[in-house]
């Protein structure tokens, strides 16, 4: 039985492209490199900022990865903003969770302080016990640690625990942890081969219907 939730953030419970390529692109001129198109962005995302970065730069200007992340970082701060929305019929299907007593989390491989002021700016407050980017010290997904210290935290065992995702890192987070994976088909990175959540309703009777 599932009795708490992980959710990963980028592509699974906002959509982030937008604002991620045009922050990328405005670095990018800065730096006088050419822009990637927002289809190539969606590749890079997944896998933490620094791969971003080095994905955006490719191997012939590797030497300018540090300048690459100070622009981006720049302009990431206000560009979010106008391009960050959570998916239609997210935030009501939280709430629905909330109400059925599930104990929610979020838990992503964005730098930590973009993820907390996402989370908190998009979704009603109260709604996550604990919100997870990643931080200095701490292993990015797919290593688990960070998703078995939240399930501690609740006094749960992995296996009562659903994480939520949309790439083949949150199937292989999920995998590691000993979690239930659950992973939507809207996405970057989405897994082949898996079998796929399309709607907020899958994963409404996925979740409910196992309560």
């Amino acid at each position: 039985m599932i009795r708490g939730l992980i959710f990963d953030l980028d592509g699974t419970l906002v959509d982030s492209l937008p604002g991620i390529a045009t922050a990328l692109n405005h670095a990018l001129n800065d730096i006088e490199l050419p822009n990637h198109p927002r289809d190539v962005v969606k590749t890079f995302i997944g896998d933490g900022l620094l791969n971003l970065i080095t994905r955006a730069l490719g191997p012939d200007h590797s030497n300018q990865q540090n300048e690459l992340l100070a622009a981006f970082k720049k302009h990431y701060s206000q560009d979010w903003k106008d391009g960050t929305f959570p998916y239609p019929g997210i935030t009501s299907l939280l709430e629905e969770f909330q109400q059925s007593n599930f104990p929610m989390a979020v838990l992503s491989n964005k730098p930590h302080e973009y993820t907390v002021e996402i989370v908190e700016t998009l979704f009603p407050q109260n709604l996550f016990s604990q919100i997870r980017g990643h931080q200095e010290g701490y292993p990015k997904k797919p290593d688990p640690t960070t998703a078995h210290r939240i399930i501690s935290d609740w006094n749960l065992k992995a296996e009562e625990v659903a994480y939520i995702g949309d790439s083949i890192v949150d199937l292989d987070t999920a995998r590691n942890g000993k979690m239930t994976p659950l992973i939507f088909s809207w996405g970057y990175g989405t897994p082949e081969d898996f079998p796929l959540l399309h709607s907020v309703d899958d994963l409404r009777n996925v979740i409910l219907g196992s309560s």
